[in-house]
Parts: structure tokens; sequence; C-alpha cells
């Protein structure tokens, strides 16, 4: 039953509503919640753990006039709901539906596109900034989690945001912490204290009093000051942030509507930065999620009753044997070492971790500094193994090119999440990594094209004198068999499948089997197409390449990255430098644009990287100029382009 939720379209309705109802509501919202994600994946666990947070920030502020910014952006599913998408959040995740982050083209409640983490304070810095120099009086509120607050750009935006003491609220929402419950009790009894105004009122009354006692007031005055001060930092546990140049409210209990709307309404009161120390629950009103919410943080569909995930028999991921992998070249090798940025299991070095404690390190969520630590590692003889998101090694763009590859270290990144990763949306899809690694000097780029070649590139890449980089991507590999002895391969060197006279397909990672469907395909239709697995994106097997574009006169480049930079565009920058402008090239892969959300497959079709979409493409662009094709145009192409919209059929419910 969600009677109240039905009645919520926008923030003011829930100003109607009495204490009870707002927390009969926050049941109904977590039903509604556990019910979508079951079907549909996503955050669970992070979005139960701000149910009533979410609730009181909207009671207090009045959004979108106040401004609301949800650091990374994937606990924003109940600021979702009760911002006018009630009725279509059955759709969240899917394609074309709504977005599992803040999103400005669906609401103007989403003031803020995130989905990286420890941005938030700088952005509400940012417009704090805006509001004053447009002298306009709303509040900025930045929302921001004790994960996300690990991040070195929070603190630098903490720092600034106290130097400018313009007003501005961080909400810092914490579920690791444990406070005891008279830590907790005697901190909240001080900041009422310390926001009532009646006692800022009454504290300026005694010292006016006692600076007026002859000779020794002054003194007293000092006293009392220094007094304080010394019992703040007993008992205040947020003297970091007070020193920064906030005023420190909390710890607070995050599920307590009544005292939340309290503290939220002392702060907007409050002059100048303040940070709200939330205490919450991960998972909190779904057991399952609260006994595991690392496994709830992110996950696929699962059975509501039992917790457990929906998966049907497949081969292992990537990341499983990537994990696997290092675990074996480990037990061999001491030198390796496993470096993460707060994502253990996402990359697979759970395993590694309780096998290798003393070889692990997970730095939490700091990019940058896992990096240039890498570097350092290296530096004095071990061979760190940095497993990173390709779209969370975007943020250490700088330490790659200048503490890794600059001193040719031989740091090996694990790049997963490389290329399509499906309902996250555009700022999770790793489609830039090529283009971002491939022009540094000294970096070595490779991507195997499946779960096999994976283990056997990782064997290369640790006995690598210099930085060199695998990327791989997200979900199962294509079942095929993993060999039992792992062996090196050749630095360079591509892979030739299949031989041909009329066209030569020079393909990346898991597009290398797409590939070889197209060319049966062709090969159907008279087409005689060589296909070679490229495994090395820098450096290039020039040799092989140039041989068949001699021998071919036509390439078609397949990639699942963005084409500008990528490895389409250094194939064609290799035939300029030889002067090889006879050759024709289609390059495919993804245009200049952001990927929004939705299941690969499809998202595959849209972009033409299917065996139908590859022969399509070849048969417009080179029409009857190659081979004998004599045979009518395959029907496959149209058929799937047919059937794309009961692939993404309206999810039940979508309006």
């Amino acid at each position: 039953m969600t009677q109240l939720l039905e009645r919520i379209n926008s923030p003011a309705d829930l100003k109607r509503l009495s204490l009870g109802e707002l927390n009969q509501l926050a049941k109904e919202i977590r039903t509604v919640l556990i019910e979508t994600v079951a079907k549909n994946g996503g955050h669970l666990a992070p979005n139960l753990g701000v149910v009533e947070l979410t609730l009181a920030l909207h009671l207090v502020f009045d959004s979108p006039r106040d401004r609301l910014i949800w650091d990374v952006g994937h606990q924003s599913y109940i600021h979702k709901l009760l911002t006018g998408r009630r009725e279509t959040f059955s759709t969240l995740r899917q394609y074309q539906g709504l977005s599992g982050f803040p999103k400005q083209r669906e609401s103007e409640h989403d003031v803020f596109e995130t989905g990286h983490s420890s941005t938030s304070i700088s952005a509400a810095v940012g417009m704090a900034l805006a509001r004053d120099l447009k002298r306009e009086k709303h509040h900025v509120v930045a929302i921001i989690g004790d994960g996300a607050l690990t991040g070195g750009m929070a603190f630098e935006a903490l720092n600034y945001a106290g130097h400018l003491h313009t007003n501005l609220i961080v909400v810092l929402n914490d579920n690791e912490m444990s406070i005891a419950s008279n830590v907790g009790a005697l901190s909240s009894y001080l900041t009422k204290m310390r926001t009532d105004p009646m006692y800022f009122k009454g504290k300026e009354e005694v010292e006016s009093l006692l600076r007026r006692i002859p000779a020794i007031g002054p003194t007293m005055v000092k006293l009392a000051e220094k007094l304080k001060d010394t019992l703040k930092y007993l008992v205040v546990p947020g003297m970091i942030f007070e020193e920064l140049g906030f005023t420190y409210l909390g710890p607070i209990d995050g599920h307590n509507l009544a005292s939340m709307k309290s503290v939220l309404q002392n702060a907007k009161a409050t002059s100048g930065p303040v940070l709200i120390h939330v205490l919450t629950k991960k998972g909190k009103g779904y057991p399952p999620a609260e006994t595991n919410p690392d496994k709830f943080h992110g996950i696929g569909p699962f059975d509501v009753g039992t917790g457990q995930s929906i998966k049907k028999n497949a081969p292992p991921t990537y990341t499983q044997v990537f994990g696997e992998t290092l675990i074996r070249l480990a037990r061999d090798d001491e030198r390796l070492l496993a470096v993460t940025a707060a994502m253990p299991d996402g990359t697979g070095l759970n395993g590694f971790a309780r096998q290798f404690p003393q070889r692990f390190f997970d730095v939490g969520i700091a990019e940058q500094h896992a990096v240039t630590m890498s570097a350092g590692l290296a530096r004095d003889g071990f061979r760190p193994v940095v497993a990173i998101y390709s779209t969370f090694l975007q943020r250490a763009y700088d330490q790659v090119l200048h503490d890794v590859c600059l001193q040719k270290l031989p740091v090996v990144f694990a790049i997963d999440r490389a290329g399509l990763v499906g309902e996250d949306g555009a700022t999770h899809q790793g489609l830039f990594d090529l283009a971002y690694l491939r022009h540094i000097p000294n970096m070595v780029v490779m991507a195997p094209k499946d779960e096999n070649e994976l283990q056997h590139m990782l064997k290369t890449a640790v006995g690598y004198d210099g930085p060199i980089a695998i990327r791989y991507p997200r979900g199962t590999g294509v079942g095929v068999q993993l060999e039992e002895k792992l062996r090196n391969l050749p630095i360079g060197q591509a892979e030739l499948l299949c031989d041909g006279t009329d066209i030569t397909i020079l393909a990346v990672g898991p597009l290398v089997y797409t590939a070889l469907e197209a060319a049966n395909r062709l090969r159907e239709q008279g087409v005689k197409v060589a296909v070679v697995n490229v495994r090395f994106i820098k450096p290039l097997d020039e040799e092989l390449i140039l041989r068949l574009a001699r021998q071919t006169k036509h390439l078609v480049t397949l990639e699942e990255h963005v084409l500008a930079g990528g490895f389409g565009s250094a194939v064609l920058e290799l035939l300029a430098r030889k002067q090889h402008s006879e050759v024709k090239v289609i390059n495919l892969g993804i245009p200049d644009e952001f990927v929004e959300h939705g299941p690969i497959e499809v998202l595959r079709t849209q972009y033409g990287l299917t065996p139908e979409g590859i022969v399509a493409t070849i048969r417009q662009q080179w029409p009857l100029r190659v081979g004998p094709w004599t045979k009518p145009r395959s029907p496959h192409w149209a058929k799937e382009r047919a059937d794309l919209h009961a692939i993404v059929a309206p999810a039940e419910g979508r309006k």
C-alpha cells in the first residue's frame, strides 16, 4: 500500500503531513524502493539509508529555489519520488526511462548532475558564490557521504568554503561511524545550545558583564573562552570542521525525522558555513541490505523474499578472472601488490585481500593518490596492479602521465568497466580510456578479446618493465575455456584470425567476436573479409595492418569507445604517416556524444556495433565496389531494427 506516497506530487505536499504520516510515508517509500530495484537493479542500500534524511531536507528547504546537490547521486531515488517522478519511477535505469542519477532534463529539482564522488561541495560553493553575486537569498545544501568525504576534492572545497565565510550547508551522511550514545547525546545537547538564538544572546550578555569587572574582567572572559573551547574539543567529534571555519552540528540520528527537521531549521538560521553530521544505517528497513550493505550498494535484479540475486548460469565475469589470475601470479611473485580506490569487491580484489592482506591497499575514494602511491611503490622495486573502473581512472590522468609514465615506472593499470556499462549511464560509460592513455609516451595499452586472453595479458603486464594498461568490459566473458598455463604475449603483436582479399576488420576487445560474425555474413554474400584481433592499441602492429591495407584496400576499425582519439584514429594516423591515401577506411565506434543508460545490447544496436550494423554500414558506404556482391542485402539488420521497439518495450507501469 502506498496511499500517502500517491498524494505526493511535489515537495510542497510533504508540508501538509503530520509527523506520524511522514513516518508512514517513509515505510511506503522503502517498499517502493525495494520492489523497483529488485526488478530493475540499482543502488538499493544507499537509498534505504537516506529516506528520512531526504524527507527532512524537502520539509525544511524549498526546492528548487533552494539548491539540493547530491554527491555521487546514486542516493537520489527518494528525491526523484518526491519531486514529480513518482508515476515514472518504475522506469528507473531502463532505456529511455529515469536515470539512476540526477538529470537536469528530468526535473528542475535536479540542479546539478553528478555520478562521480566528492564533487558536491565544490559545486555548492560555486552556487553559493553565484547567489551572493546576484544578491539572492536562497540556501545551498550539499549532501555528501562519509565515503565521498575521503576524496581530496571534498576537503579542498571545505577549506575554501570556510575561507569564504558565506552561507552554505553541508550534510555529512555518515553510515559507517559508530558513536557511543552518551557522547552522541552530549553532542546533540551542545548542538542545540549553540544553535539556539537565546544561547548566543545570553553568551554575549555574559561576556559584556564579565568585561565590566574591574581588573580581572578581560582575563575571566579569556579563561571562559579557553574552557569552552577545551570542552568542545573533548566532547564534540567535529572539530576538524570547526577549524576549517564551519559551524559543526551533530551527530544526529538520521532516521529521526523530528530531530533532523529541528537541526536543519537551526542550520538555516546560522550565518556562515555549517556542517551537519547525520548518522544513518545503510540498507535501513530491509534486513538483507542491512546485513550486507556492500552487496546491496549496487545490485542487479534480486528476489525480494530472499535477497538473492537473480542470475542465470553464465561464464565467469572478466572481473572474476582478473582477480583469480592476480592471486595465481602473486603466489609466485612477492613483488606483486594490489591497489584499489574504495572498490575491492567491484574490481574483484576481495579474494586477493584475504590471501595477501599485507599486499593489498584500499586507499578510499582517492584515485589520484592511488596512482601516485603506486608510482612510489614501483620506484622502490614492487609491481603494483592498480584496479580502477575506466570512468574513475579519468580522475587521475595527470598522475598517470606525470608520476608514472614520465618516469617509465612498472605500474599495471587494470581498467575494469571499459566500454559500454549499461544502466548506470553517461557518468559511468567507460568510453574514453583509449583516448586519454594512448597518446602518453611510454604507455602500453591492451584489450583482450575474451576472458582467456585477459589472463594472458595480465601475465604479460606484470612482467613488463614499464607502464601498461589492460582495458576489459563489465559483465560475463564469452564462455571460452580458460587455459591452465599462463603465457606472455609479444608486445605490439596482433592476431590474424582469418584472412581475406576484399575487406579487413580490425577489432578491439570482445567486439572481435562481433567482427567474426559480421565477416561470416559478408562471406555469405561473396565478400572475402580478413579479421584481426588487435590486442594492442599501443603499440600497434603496424606491419600487419599495413600489409592488410595494401592487400584489401578497405579497412574497418571496430571499438567500443569514442571515435575521437580512439583506436580508429590511431589507424588513420598510421595510414597518413605512411601515405596510404588509397586505402578506404570506416571507423565504427561511439560518435561525439555522451551515451545515456540502457541495456548494453540495445546501446550496441543504437550505435551500429552489432554484426547486422557492421554489415549494413559497409554495404551503405561501399555499395557494389568490393567483391562480387551479387546476393541481396542481408535481412538481419532490418529485422533487428524492427525488433528494437520490442526489446525496449515500456516497463510495466510506465506512463
